[in-house]
């Protein structure tokens, strides 16, 4: 089947894809200081820049959209025309994925990969974002104090 868009039309729409910030992205980032808990976003030092790191705590979230990282759900079905380069790129994203994970944890980092499905349910998702980052049995409070009187080691 034909793409339905011109091929300017497409590259436009491919243009205004962004890498950093983006929806996901930022309800993530939304729902960690809802809990009280502090991150760096990008380090160039660590392999694929995870998204929000904690350092000190060793642990790094990615963040990724469905469709390009050729999640296993509705949002992440490969299109219908082009196949013959969709296949292969997206197989490469996910290699890609998990090279850069295993580098995170040769460096010792525990590594949690959220989907853009995912982030829809946002209590699971804070849930799942406390019970990665935050200490077993503490509540907020303590888990901020916990993080920050960890920096202060680092």
């Amino acid at each position: 089947m034909p793409d339905t868009r011109t091929p300017e039309q497409r590259r436009r729409i491919m243009k205004s894809v962004k890498t950093k910030d983006t929806g996901p992205e930022l309800a993530v980032r939304r729902a960690l200081r809802e809990l009280g808990l502090g991150y760096r976003l990008h380090p160039k030092d660590l392999p694929g820049k995870p998204d929000v790191v904690f350092k000190g705590r060793r642990k790094a979230i990615f963040v990724h959209g469905c469709y390009w990282h050729g999640h296993r759900c509705s949002k992440g079905r490969l299109p219908k025309s082009g196949l013959d380069y969709w296949g292969p790129k997206i197989e490469a994203n996910r290699e890609r994925d998990a090279r850069k994970e295993a580098g995170l944890r040769e460096m010792g980092y525990d590594v949690l990969t959220v989907w853009q499905c995912e982030v829809a349910d946002g209590c699971a998702l804070a849930t799942r974002l406390k019970d990665f980052v935050a200490p077993e049995n503490c509540d907020r409070h303590e888990a901020s104090a916990s993080l920050s009187s960890q920096k202060k080691t680092d």
